[in-house]
Parts: structure tokens; C-alpha cells; sequence
């Protein structure tokens, strides 16, 4: 049954041809993009909104999705990124005192392609088995393998470079909430609200840099430290942001990079990249810190992995490299710190995302490691254009 007396017919076409029959959600039309899944049960706001997503088509495992609405405080950015949405049960009504719209709504008013009424199930097990691939949604094509043909000719996510399209262009402040400890210099490469926040939460002024900044950009702002954060496309492809990174690393900088970030951190100590077969994306994930041994659930979203040595060290230019996180699910590289010669903390990044906007938030406790290797490193700093001071405590 349709989720509106006025829905019309949709289709989903995969790259391989595995097509499936639907109504239209959200706004009319046809888009493309590479097809993900998401197994969060809740958060499908902060998904929508994540830059991350840019240029994919996300297909919700959840089967009832909108239950809540859209409201104006849980936005992750300034708009929906997503290439399409994909749901199998969509909410009649929300019902939420939060609730501003409905998701349909929100979907229309932003030019979102969507389909709902599908086997998502199967489209999921489809991805895993063969991993994830371009699609083609359209509510005005009704021949299947016409779309297969513009499918075809869309792009693909290997070889992409999508920061610069996410990015602020604009440099910007988000200020510390309470007293200023530390200042930081942030690339946004499609960075979430929460991550800033959750930084000012612990003293840090955040001055947000657009994706294109360069090393004189970053040491402009005179930071304590400097941070990379998520975003979209093929680490491969993003090559000014590496050379940015390995400036600051041979300035002994402290470093601090989640997802996007971790992976042009390895990238920066001489590791490839490599792109998963249909990636980690959602709230359910467990990865351990093997730095405590601690295992953590956690909020992911990566099509890209780090390509190091899961044991032992390998020495960089800028100090010794190892994996500090591990997904134990496939044993996927989710964390990298770089140590000196004495085995004292210069920089560390985790794949998954610690600000968890819509939870889990096990990993919150990255950010005070952040706040603590910038106060060892820098204590006793005079300036950034001087050098540092050579007395460190314990990292």
C-alpha cells in the first residue's frame, strides 16, 4: 500500500541489472549515485545530513524509517547530501514534539530522489554479496534497462575527489564553551556540527578551515593542534591535504583526524588506501582500542580503508606508525598513532566517528585525548613561527 493516495510508481536499477519495483518518495525525478547500506535503528536525520554521503544512494535496513520527523536542532550540516534514499516502510505520520515536518517533506523540499515499498532485505544481502555498486532511481523512467544504460554512464566513487564540493569555503569559528584551553585548526572535508561541539565542550576554540587551506593557512591560526575531519570520496584522489598533513606532522603539530581523516593520515605516513567491498556504515559497530584493550560499539561511515600492518611498527619520517583500533568484525584498520623515539604521543586518528550524534558514544573519551596530547606537546610553547619547547611531559 502506498504511502500516499497520490504516490506514484518507482524504480531502482543496480549496476548489474538487478532491478526492483516501488512508489516514489520524496521529491520526484530520477538520481544516481554508488548504493550503501545503513544499519542504524535510529539517527536517519543525522545521516541524511552527513557529507559523508555526498553522491551515494543510502538504503535504510531499518524498515520503518521517519517515525520522528525532521526537526531543526539534529542537523549535521547545512543541507541533505545524500544522492537518494531508499526505504521500505515509510512513517504515515511523525510523532515527535521535536518534530517540525515530516521526512517526505524535508525529502521534497531539497529535490531528494527517494523509493520506499522495496525488499530492502534483499537489496542489502544483493550489496554484501556483491558489494556496492552505482543505481539509478526514477520515478519518470518506466524502462528498466534504458536506466540501466544511464546508470552506466554516471560516475563512480574510485577516483573521486568530493572534499571540495562539501567544504566551507569560508574560514569560521566555533568558540569554546567555558574557559579557551586550546586552540585548534580544523579542515573541513565535510565535517559534521557535532564534531566542533564537541570540541568546544572541552575548552578548544575551532577555527574551521575550508578544504582547499593551506599549511600557512593552518599556522595563521597559531593552533595547539590540528584536525581532520570526515568527508566524502576516495582518499587516493586527495592529494593537497596530504601534503598539508606532513607539513604540520614535520613541525611536530598534534594531529587528531576521524574517518576521511584517518585515512589521509596513513596516507601521509606512506600507507595506501583501498576501497571495501560495500564498507561500514552505521551505529553498531565494535572496534577495540588497543591501546587499553577496551572494546567499543561505534558509528561508522567509510567505503575506504587504511592498508597497514596490524602489528608492529614502521618507521616514517615523522616518527614510528602502528594500528591503535581494529573493527572486530573483519579485522579493517580503524585507528593509526604516531609515536616519537621515546614513545611519546605526536598524532592519532580513529576511521570511526567519536562525536556519534545519535550515539553510541563510547568513543567520546578520543576527544579528551586530543585536549591531552596538546596540553604534553605544547607545554611551555612560546609560538608557533618560534618552534616548540623540547620539555614535554608524558604523552
Amino acid at each position: 500500500m502506498p504511502l500516499h493516495a497520490t504516490s506514484s510508481p518507482a524504480i531502482l536499477v543496480l549496476e548489474d541489472g538487478r532491478t526492483f519495483h516501488g512508489d516514489s518518495y520524496g521529491a520526484p525525478g530520477e538520481t544516481f549515485g554508488e548504493a550503501v547500506f545503513n544499519t542504524g535503528m535510529t539517527g536517519y536525520q543525522e545521516t541524511l545530513t552527513d557529507p559523508s554521503y555526498h553522491r551515494q544512494v543510502v538504503v535504510m535496513t531499518a524498515p520503518h524509517v521517519g517515525n520522528t520527523g525532521i526537526n531543526d536542532e539534529d542537523q549535521e550540516s547545512r543541507r541533505i547530501w545524500v544522492a537518494g534514499y531508499v526505504v521500505r516502510d515509510p512513517a504515515r505520520r511523525a510523532s515527535s514534539w521535536r518534530s517540525r515536518r515530516s521526512l517526505d517533506e524535508e525529502l521534497r523540499e531539497q529535490a531528494v530522489v527517494g523509493i520506499s515499498g522495496i525488499d530492502t532485505r534483499a537489496l542489502t544481502r544483493h550489496l554484501r554479496e556483491r558489494g556496492a555498486m552505482r543505481v539509478g532511481i526514477s520515478s519518470t523512467e518506466t524502462d528498466p534497462s534504458a536506466l540501466l544504460s544511464r546508470v552506466k554512464s554516471s560516475g563512480e566513487m574510485t577516483g573521486a575527489e568530493l572534499a571540495s564540493e562539501v567544504s566551507t569555503t569560508e574560514t569560521y569559528v566555533v568558540p569554546a564553551i567555558g574557559p579557551k584551553k586550546h586552540t585548534v585548526a580544523a579542515l573541513d572535508l565535510g565535517i559534521k556540527s557535532m564534531t566542533p561541539h564537541r570540541m568546544a565542550e572541552r575548552g578548544i576554540e575551532v577555527h574551521v578551515l575550508p578544504a582547499t587551506a593551506s599549511l600557512e593557512d593552518v599556522r595563521a591560526v597559531s593552533p595547539d593542534g590540528l584536525f581532520f575531519s570526515n568527508g566524502p570520496g576516495d582518499p587516493a584522489a586527495t592529494t593537497h591535504q596530504v601534503e598539508v598533513l606532513q607539513g604540520a606532522l614535520a613541525e611536530g603539530i598534534p594531529y587528531f583526524g576521524i574517518c576521511f581523516g584517518n585515512q589521509l593520515f596513513g596516507r601521509a605516513l606512506g600507507f595506501g588506501t583501498y576501497k571495501l567491498k560495500y564498507g561500514h556504515r552505521g551505529i553498531n559497530q565494535p572496534v577495540m582500542d588497543r591501546t587499553t584493550g577496551k572494546v567499543e560499539v561505534t558509528a561508522h561511515n567509510h567505503g575506504f580503508a587504511v592498508d597497514a600492518p596490524l602489528d608492529g611498527s614502521t618507521t616514517t619520517p615523522y616518527g614510528e606508525a602502528s594500528v591503535s583500533h581494529v573493527c572486530l568484525n573483519d579485522d579493517v584498520v580503524e585507528g593509526l598513532e604516531l609515536r616519537d623515539g621515546d614513545g611519546r604521543l605526536k598524532a592519532f586518528s580513529v576511521q570511526y566517528h567519536p562525536e556519534a550524534a545519535a550515539g553510541p558514544h563510547d568513543a567520546a573519551y578520543l576527544f579528551d585525548r586530543f585536549v591531552s596530547l596538546m596540553g604534553s606537546r605544547y607545554a611551555g610553547r612560546s609560538s608557533l613561527t618560534t618552534g616548540y619547547s623540547t620539555t614535554e611531559s608524558e604523552g
